[in-house]
């Protein structure tokens, strides 16, 4: 059997909204939650943490002791390496990345990428070619071999940054998948980056997160159909622009070719 690992990349610094993987939603961290949730996955073997080596990341060190999950410290701004370096660490052979900005993350979207990653010869299989499900639900699954390779090769800030742009950049190296919805709900908003999307996700986790001692379990289909009832919330954070960390990457990657070419002259 192939171990699979689900490497959560988490660190406190953002610049957009510092500390928010720490930040409260319905009486829990969000990153908690967002490690409960993966936890409903049935193909997922373990669950990792990947942080920063930077003082004051340690404390996520300390909460994945806490809830008895593995973690791995590496380098800020080279994710790249630091998932390569976690998944050396704890013998990975397929890696399914997610963002801890994710807390509406849903273990059925995460089980059904994992499974066409493994039906098929894929170095790649994700929700996020041509997206068709909310900005919020992304799942990435690769191969070890394919992150290695990535991990040669690639130059780029963004390559370095965002872990997997080298690999989908070149279907000409890697065998890609793609997981689609039967409809096109790109345009919803489901991720945390600024304020407006942390009052999204609590409204919907007061609305759905209410029994139980730990709260009631919701999915996807759930969340939509309070949105059917309640379209109105849709435009708390409508305004934010989807991968906007990953399109600022890009130019920086501008701006240092643009300064390679300078220093040739």
């Amino acid at each position: 059997m192939k171990k699979i690992g689900a490497i959560i990349q988490a660190r406190t610094g953002s610049t957009r909204l510092h500390n928010k993987v720490l930040k409260d939603v319905a009486g829990k961290s969000m990153l908690w939650h967002v490690v409960n949730r993966i936890k409903k996955s049935k193909l997922v073997d373990t669950i990792i943490i990947a942080t920063t080596d930077l003082e004051e990341d340690k404390v996520l060190l300390k909460l994945a002791e806490k809830w008895n999950i593995d973690s791995y410290a590496g380098s800020e701004n080279d994710v790249l390496d630091r998932y390569f370096q976690a998944s050396i660490k704890y013998k990975l052979k397929v890696i399914t990345r997610i963002t801890a900005d994710c807390p509406l993350i849903d273990p059925h979207i995460i089980d059904r990428i994992v499974e066409h990653f493994l039906s098929g010869d894929f170095d790649y299989v994700s929700n996020t070619l041509k997206p068709t499900y909310p900005d919020g639900l992304d799942t990435e699954v690769f191969s070890f071999e394919a992150l290695k390779r990535a991990w040669k090769e690639a130059k780029h800030t963004s390559e370095r940054e965002h872990v997997t742009p080298y690999i989908w950049k070149h279907p000409e190296k890697f065998k890609l998948g793609r997981v689609k919805y039967d409809k096109d709900l790109s345009y919803m908003r489901w991720s945390v980056d600024e304020e407006k999307d942390l009052e999204f996700v609590k409204v919907v986790y007061k609305q759905l997160y209410k029994e139980g001692k730990e709260g009631k379990f919701f999915y996807m289909e759930d969340v939509l159909d309070f949105l059917k009832k309640h379209p109105e919330m849709m435009n708390i954070n409508k305004m934010i622009t989807r991968n906007e960390g990953y399109l600022k990457s890009l130019k920086e990657d501008k701006l240092m070719n643009k300064n390679r070419a300078d220093d040739k002259r």
